[in-house]
């Protein structure tokens, strides 16, 4: 029976640090840094390839495992079969007993719904903000700029590094090289 971490957070600017620390209890710990609007993440994928009938899985907060409850209660039921609990830490929840599995559904289910009130209220705000006329998305790219990324990719350079010889982000060139 192990006890095994998972720790995550969505950009490489942030860090690890205050998870790990929270997790330095557990036998193995899996991190990475990655979007959790991904489903498949490779150190998850990994983690519940890896843990076996007896182990439980910890992890700092319900947001750092799964992007909506559909996705949690999948991770769930899959942990169910290999017979492993999880563990969230700020929560106090153990779905090792039925209450903490009930705990678990419903506080993912409040969390999927407040994400798309967010959501709703975002997209309220951005058609308000345009009505006004205080809301015009980003101004397009100069032509030149669209050219000079299609003709460095016809060239074979990497998106990266078209990216960085234009000062681009990397989506801002795949977004370009789509038109």
């Amino acid at each position: 029976m192990a006890s095994v971490g998972y720790a995550r957070v969505s950009t490489a600017g942030q860090s690890l640090e205050s998870q790990l620390e929270a997790l330095r209890a557990c036998d193995k710990v899996f991190q990475e840094k990655e979007s959790g609007a991904k489903a498949e993440r490779p150190q998850l994928v990994t983690m519940l390839d890896y843990v076996r009938d007896g182990d439980t899985i910890t992890v700092t907060k319900l947001c750092r495992l799964a992007r909506n409850t559909k996705h949690l209660l999948e991770i769930v039921e899959y942990l169910d079969q290999k017979g492993v609990s999880l563990v969230v830490l700020n929560l106090g929840i153990d779905t090792k007993s039925p209450t903490g599995r009930l705990m678990l559904t419903m506080i993912g289910a409040v969390a999927s719904f407040e994400r798309q009130l967010l959501l709703e209220r975002q997209a309220e705000g951005i058609a308000i903000a345009k009505a006004k006329g205080k809301y015009k998305g980003r101004k397009p790219l100069p032509l030149q700029v669209v050219e000079q990324v299609k003709r460095m990719e016809n060239e074979g350079l990497k998106k990266s590094e078209i990216a960085k010889e234009t000062g681009l982000s990397l989506s801002s060139v795949y977004r370009l090289l789509k038109i």
